[in-house]
């Protein structure tokens, strides 16, 4: 297995093909990746599908995410669409490529409730540069299917090399 903490993708893209079919599997890797990235870990995000370029993350609604309008509070909802959008953007990325964000930004459309998920499908360009940048953009919708948010993240890549 690749080991490279400045290109992740194919860690965790092993870590899911170990886990993802066990029984609990998503919920391990799920536990893992909370691990390995702490604040993304507060909303406690449960993956439930990862293939490269392509993610799907969930978030319950529990008092600790919540605001005073008694719905899910914005940086929480960011949080949950940055996170789908870094698994995809990093899953994506060819070996020896890293990625960081360096613009993020939230449009919110419905007050969030409920059992939320984010969603992301990222494709590359052909040819990739050092300091090239990416758009990867995540839509998170409630139980009811309601379009309540999206987040755009702007990733800069590099080589790791």
């Amino acid at each position: 297995m690749i080991h490279d903490p400045a290109a992740p993708g194919p860690r965790l893209l092993a870590l899911w093909a170990r886990f993802h079919s066990l029984p609990g599997g998503p919920l391990l890797f799920s536990f893992a990746l909370r691990r390995m990235v702490p604040y993304t870990g507060t909303v406690r995000p449960r993956v439930v599908r990862l293939e490269p370029g392509a993610s799907e993350v969930t978030m319950s609604d529990r008092r600790r995410v919540r605001n005073h309008l008694r719905s899910v509070h914005a940086v929480a909802l960011t949080n949950l669409g940055e996170l789908a959008t870094g698994l995809a953007t990093l899953t994506a990325l060819p070996a020896g490529v890293r990625g960081i964000v360096v613009r993020l930004s939230t449009d919110y459309h419905a007050k969030a409730r409920g059992r939320l998920t984010a969603e992301c499908r990222v494709a590359l360009p052909v040819e990739l540069h050092d300091d090239d940048e990416i758009d990867a953009t995540s839509r998170l919708r409630d139980a009811e299917g309601r379009h309540v948010a999206t987040v755009t993240a702007r990733w800069r890549l590099r080589s790791s090399r």
